[in-house]
């Protein structure tokens, strides 16, 4: 879905009205989701072996359609396309498409497949989610500075006690850091490293233990806060415009009976006469 730009004249209007229509948003929104499917095929050399360059016409003919829909979109809008951000990445993952995909720049055929995030454009409840991402990075920004310092704390205690006799784990800081971070995963924290910890340090588990509680089951579960925190403050926004609009409404229909009952009172007033 497209953010439509208000009273813009003429033929501009009528571009901008019918690229918001509703068939033609989900034609696109088909289009997109057909031209991710064609992406992960191409990955499959049997398939391509077969009906490789019929698949690559179509996803000639719905990039050709993609850019057809940004130049409606830039010609209706003018230099304001480029003022909305969402404008400008759509416009971007387009344009991926005609840079020479050759030599070192081969990887950027990889690319492509960023149009499949043209969707969150598209669908309302995915713009607002990550709407309310971008708007908890303030907080998620602080509970990652407070991860990091549990996570250093635990990394130096952990190569100052652990590091002589486990090397491979703690053996330096960034070692230990990245041993912490598979603590954090929970994947084979137990039997891969803190037991065989406590083999030498019988006390180990309460190291490990302690920084689960920390780093897993608080530090990460207040990024979840956060973000449905962002999320509600998101939705009462839009509920708190919705109700202003909805009074103003209101008051415009009561300033409206009331004209009409002072025409029909002086119609009356005209008739008696």
């Amino acid at each position: 879905m497209h953010h439509a730009e208000e009273n813009l004249p003429g033929w501009r209007g009528d571009i901008e009205r019918f690229m918001a229509l509703s068939f033609i948003q989900n034609f696109l929104i088909f289009l997109i989701i057909v031209n991710a499917i064609i992406l992960g095929v191409e990955t499959n050399h049997e398939i391509m072996a077969e009906i490789g360059p019929e698949l690559l016409a179509v996803d000639h003919f719905i990039l050709w359609v993609f850019i057809a829909e940004l130049a409606l979109l830039i010609a209706a809008r003018r230099l304001k396309f480029f003022k909305d951000p969402w404008c400008v990445f759509d416009f971007l993952v387009v344009m991926i498409a005609f840079i020479p995909a050759t030599g070192s720049l081969s990887v950027l055929r990889a690319l492509r497949v960023l149009r499949v995030l043209r969707l969150i454009n598209k669908i309302e409840s995915m713009r607002r989610v990550v709407g309310a991402l971008l708007s908890a990075l303030p907080g998620l920004g602080s509970v990652f500075s407070l991860i990091m310092i549990i996570f250093y704390v635990s990394a130096v205690i952990a190569t100052n006690i652990f590091g002589l006799d486990f090397p491979d784990r703690f053996g330096s800081l960034s070692t230990s850091f990245y041993t912490l971070f598979q603590v954090m995963t929970l994947e084979g924290w137990s039997e891969e490293i803190a037991r065989p910890v406590m083999e030498i340090f019988p006390s180990a588990w309460v190291f490990f233990v302690l920084f689960i509680l920390c780093a897993t089951f608080i530090v990460v579960n207040l990024f979840v806060a956060v973000i449905v925190d962002s999320i509600n403050s998101i939705r009462t926004a839009e509920n708190a415009g919705a109700e202003l609009a909805l009074d103003e409404e209101i008051r415009n229909l009561r300033s409206e009976v009331t004209e009409l009952k002072s025409m029909v009172r002086d119609i009356h007033k005209q008739t008696c006469s």
